[in-house]
């Protein structure tokens, strides 16, 4: 049996997260591992569960308050130790350049297209690496 790939996703908005869960699905694509998601609505949700357990990719709503996607991106890749890729959900196209800001490791726009939010989500499965343990700092 394939080992399961863990995918955080953070936002204060219930259907966000579940619009998330379903354009991903079970296996976003034939060649990655199936994922297990895990919620947050909160920072300090998401520093503890980073601090837990293993994290395959992060999954950031930009649109969160009061603690945003972008600037909690940007505190997570300064202050994780081996901090997981980050696949974060911008309010307008406009705003890539503050997903490059927030070092985003790739960004998609909301509301959730589901074969892009797929696609990208499945290249960062693919680049990830299982063997390493993620902890919070």
């Amino acid at each position: 049996m394939q080992p399961t790939a863990t995918v955080l996703v953070y936002s204060d908005d219930a259907s966000t997260r579940e619009q998330v869960r379903l354009a991903g699905g079970r296996r976003p694509a034939p060649d990655v591992p199936p994922v297990e998601y895990v919620e947050c609505a909160t920072l300090p949700a998401l520093l503890r569960i980073l601090g837990e357990r293993r994290i395959d990719v992060c999954v950031l709503d930009g649109e969160t308050a009061p603690a945003g996607g972008m600037g909690v991106c940007r505190q997570l890749k300064d202050e994780v130790f081996q901090c997981p890729p980050v696949l974060l959900l911008m309010g307008r196209p406009q705003d890539a350049w503050l997903a490059t800001w927030s070092r985003a490791d790739a960004a998609v726009t909301h509301p959730v297209d589901p074969v892009a939010f797929a696609a990208s989500l499945a290249g960062l499965l693919r680049e990830r690496e299982p063997s390493q343990e993620r902890r919070a700092s």
